[in-house]
């Protein structure tokens, strides 16, 4: 009788078996890694949303804070003006950037208006992110553990700051 060469069906079945072992532990690790990257870029926006409002209030003093998120922005090449200010990217500026939506408004006065709130909550919560994240002109980020979405200064200033 003739030997044969290769591997036989158990053999193949026992390294898909492990293989699957394997990647059942490693896809929700990787899940969570993916949600906390979304939080850190969530945050890290926030960050900037508050930088571009502050200057953009300094810029154009007459108008105060930027009505809208958009205005912040602008698609390249960008002109700078009271309504394309070029402060933040044109991804940010659209509203939805690494799993989050972003809102941004001035909310009091004008003009010029003399407060904003921006806010960051998980497209999909506990697929996408678990919390979300909001600020205001004194440009502390809080944070809403249940990823409701913030809309007002009130709620905003009623949540803890992120380092607590």
């Amino acid at each position: 009788m003739r030997k044969q060469k290769g591997f036989s069906l158990i053999e193949l079945l026992i390294v898909v078996a492990i293989i699957l072992i394997i990647a059942a532990i490693a896809i929700p690790n990787l899940l969570r890694a993916r949600m906390a990257a979304n939080e850190s870029s969530a945050v890290a926006s926030i960050r900037t949303i508050n930088t571009g409002m502050v200057t953009y209030n300094s810029t154009y003093p007459t108008v105060g804070y930027a009505t809208t998120l958009t205005i912040l922005g602008g698609l390249a090449p960008c002109t700078p003006s009271s309504t394309t200010a070029c402060l933040i990217d044109s991804v940010l500026g659209a509203g939805v950037k690494s799993g989050y939506n972003f809102t941004a408004a001035s909310v009091a006065g004008g003009p010029p208006t003399v407060s904003y709130v921006a806010a960051g909550a998980p497209v999909t919560v506990n697929q996408t992110g678990i919390r979300s994240f909001c600020s205001f002109e004194d440009a502390v980020v809080r944070v809403q553990p249940t990823g409701a979405t913030i809309t007002t200064v009130a709620g905003c200033q009623a949540l803890l700051p992120l380092n607590q």
